[in-house]
């Protein structure tokens, strides 16, 4: 007898599924309100936010606020009408790609409705049977459901170890003498839990003993790192050596969707191969327009990122000088490391919000080993010195709170 799926769903929700009448709209799904920028209102109450991903501050800066109303009174939503290949190219969408392209000094690119589907999507079309994909134990998750897809055989290494990954190509290249396929090593510019950049010069390096080409993640490096903004492969100086470059707008852009970018030939593969943009609706025109104006305000107003990392490096400057755990992050990421239960790690976040008045986003177990809490923080360049200070602050009183039993209640903070 067939077991029913909807019963199979009701006695099991997952890992964070089965908090979510204590947590939502609170904990998970909250809804934060006006304007974007580091102060919103939560539930009625004006927060200090750490939780957002607007990197540059863009979200909210009137260049941008003007280029996205107008361009959504000239076209509206609905245009262009169709998937790119059939009826839903413009000039816009090709002047964005080429923008781009120069941006992250790449030959070409093609523009992706979103990000998550685009790195997802691009690894199936890469890759066949024979082929054989070695990838950080790390990655995120748009990264490994899309390793999940591959019918061929794939080797993890372990995160950012380089004699690991090393190893892994040893094997790889045995297997693929016998397959006749290739490998696809898969990495990120920046991992987003917790702040550290991947090792893509030393990867990059491994090509002088391995054949291999390098697919890179870099959602949280494009528009943060590099001299001009390039990314992380820009930062390290082996941008050259990056052979599918993915970024994304849902970060330092305050947008959303995604781009690829690569040789011609290769982008020209994906134009006519990738199943998500084949069969998917075209960018709408707003938001390309809308990308194509965030581009030039990255290009010509580098104090963004200036005043980006004056924020960062005083945030975790400071807590480190007040004991701070921060890990090993050396990008705009700021991850604070606790020791604590989930129960305690949900009533320090109550009392961070209701009593101090921040918001910051909460990461527990299943995401992170029991007994770990991390509080990850997002600064932009829109938080002042003022908002760092207050926040040491706070998080200098909470965690003296932890460490003596106050939060320790099994009760999970009424919400």
């Amino acid at each position: 007898m067939a077991q029913d799926i909807f019963e199979r769903i009701k006695e099991n929700r997952g890992p964070i599924g089965q908090h979510a009448k204590a947590s939502h709209g609170y904990f998970t799904f909250p809804k934060l309100e006006g304007d974007i920028g580091p102060h919103m209102i939560f539930r009625g109450k004006k927060r200090l936010n750490w939780s957002l991903n607007n990197y540059l501050g863009l979200a909210n800066h009137p260049e941008v606020r003007k280029a996205d109303t107008e361009a959504a009174a000239e076209f509206g939503f609905a245009a262009p009408m169709g998937a790119r290949m059939m009826s839903g190219n413009s000039n816009y969408h090709e002047q964005l790609e080429a923008e781009l392209s120069a941006f992250v000094e790449k030959e070409d690119t093609i523009l992706c409705n979103f990000g998550y589907q685009a790195t997802l999507s691009a690894i199936d079309c890469l890759v066949d049977r024979r082929d054989v994909i070695v990838y950080d134990a790390e990655s995120h998750a748009c990264i490994l459901d899309g390793v999940r897809l591959h019918m061929g055989k794939r080797y993890v290494f372990k995160h950012n170890d380089i004699e690991d990954c090393e190893k892994q190509l040893e094997r790889a290249t045995k297997l693929v003498a016998e397959t006749g396929g290739g490998i696809l090593v898969i990495t990120e510019g920046v991992f987003g839990m917790r702040g550290d950049q991947g090792k893509l010069k030393e990867i990059v390096d491994l090509k002088k003993k391995f054949d291999f080409r390098l697919f890179v993640d870099d959602a949280h490096g494009i528009g943060t790192l590099g001299a001009t903004g390039g990314g992380t492969g820009q930062e390290q100086g082996c941008q050259d050596g990056i052979d599918i470059y993915f970024g994304t707008f849902a970060k330092s852009f305050a947008l959303i969707g995604g781009f690829i970018s690569s040789d011609e030939q290769v982008v020209e593969y994906l134009r006519y191969n990738m199943r998500s943009q084949i069969f998917a609706k075209a960018l709408p025109l707003p938001l390309v327009v809308g990308a194509l104006k965030r581009l030039e305000l990255m290009r010509t107003q580098p104090e963004l990122k200036e005043n980006l990392w004056k924020i960062t490096n005083a945030l975790q400057k400071g807590l480190i000088e007040n004991g701070f755990e921060i890990g090993e992050t050396n990008t705009c990421v700021t991850p604070v490391y606790m020791n604590g239960s989930i129960p305690e790690s949900t009533n320090l976040i109550y009392d961070l919000r209701e009593n101090y008045n921040i918001f910051c986003s909460m990461v527990v177990y299943p995401v992170v080993p029991k007994g770990m809490i991390i509080l990850r923080l997002i600064p932009t360049a829109v938080h002042t010195i003022e908002d760092v200070n207050y926040t040491i602050e706070c998080f200098s009183k909470i965690v003296g709170k932890l460490k003596a039993g106050e939060y320790m209640s099994d009760k999970i903070a009424s919400v």
